[in-house]
């Protein structure tokens, strides 16, 4: 298998704060002050959802310029949803700045379905952990 993206977290002396690095990137995580955090940076599921946002957002770019379509402006907004008996959801919507027929409309929420960041969310996915 190939690695197709690689972050590492360092900790930082306030509580659940970390510098990530991802790449040549780097910025803060950090929970929210009702939780014992500074709020100085996303959460982890801040970057779960972000993930699927920007990939699907790069996606539908790629496909309307694969198709010589302009879908003007948009927003995709995604939202991680969890309760009490562990069940969880994501809902994701995409906000058109201009009108898109319904045909179209088919269309992108197909792709959407195929995004690489939606696939992966959707299938099962081994995880393992070292301690070195």
């Amino acid at each position: 298998m190939s690695i197709i993206a690689s972050s590492q977290v360092l900790t930082l002396p306030e509580p659940w704060k970390g510098e990530v690095s991802s790449g040549t990137h780097q910025f803060l995580t950090d929970k929210p002050e009702q939780f014992g955090g500074h709020d100085t940076g996303p959460a982890p599921y801040d970057f779960l959802t972000a993930s699927l946002a920007s990939c699907t957002m790069i996606t539908l770019r790629m496909y309307a310029q694969h198709k010589g379509i302009d879908l003007g402006e948009f927003t995709v907004e995604v939202d991680f949803h969890t309760n009490r008996e562990q069940q969880e959801r994501i809902e994701r919507r995409v906000v058109f700045r201009q009108p898109v027929s319904q045909d179209l409309q088919e269309k992108l929420l197909n792709v959407c379905s195929k995004t690489p960041v939606t696939k992966t969310l959707l299938r099962s996915l081994d995880i393992h952990t070292m301690i070195l």
